[in-house]
């Protein structure tokens, strides 16, 4: 599966714990681009497994958002997401600095999600915290286009997630790619007829 991506643009993960977000980022995305909700965590309290910081991880992981968007910069938001309050504030970022919003949706079943949990060589989350985050995702597909994302992709299998290609297109008003030369018209006066001849002679 070829997944077309706006660049620059705000990219959502979302999917159960397990469902291999993490990889997948690390995969096709620079380690700046993407915004890992463990990864914020371990730095407010030197533990990406403590729940009880999710609230001040998530704060800083906002900011550091805001900022990306601000420089104009692809950011990818490693979390599950699969909440709509999770959701609500990356949104209005996205609005806020009018960027375009993609959600890659990890739609596995639930057993591959359980078992490739219990792999994992660093953590292991709860099996029922992955049994919430499936039923939270069977809500999140009925709301993502009511939400306004754009561009939605689901990757319902390991093989689809391993088979997927990234590319990047720039946006429509991104032309630094062109080389001139160029002829910057303004107001014409009156000039019409110079302006006919004008493009006469260049077409």
């Amino acid at each position: 599966m070829k997944i077309t991506i706006p660049d620059p643009s705000l990219v959502l993960l979302i999917g159960p714990s397990g469902c291999g977000k993490s990889t997948f980022a690390h995969r096709h995305f620079s380690p700046t681009e993407v915004l890992s909700s463990d990864y914020f965590r371990s730095l407010v309290c030197d533990d990406e497994a403590n729940q009880a910081a999710s609230r001040d991880a998530f704060e800083v992981l906002h900011e550091v958002t805001a900022r990306r968007l601000r420089w104009q910069r692809l950011t990818v938001i490693d979390a599950t997401n699969t909440q709509a309050d999770s959701r609500k504030p990356l949104l209005q970022l996205a609005r806020r600095y009018h960027f375009l919003i993609s959600a890659i949706v990890f739609d596995l079943n639930e057993a591959t999600c359980q078992r490739q949990n219990l792999l994992r060589a660093e953590r292991t989350v709860p099996s029922y915290v992955i049994s919430n985050h499936f039923r939270q995702l069977q809500d999140t597909l009925c709301a993502l286009e009511v939400e306004g994302i754009g561009r939605i992709w689901r990757l319902r299998s390991t093989e689809e997630v391993d088979n997927v290609t990234i590319q990047r297109v720039p946006l429509w008003v991104d032309r630094r790619g062109e080389r001139g030369l160029f002829d910057l018209i303004g107001d014409v006066h009156g000039w019409i007829d110079e302006l006919l001849a004008l493009q006469r002679l260049r077409g």
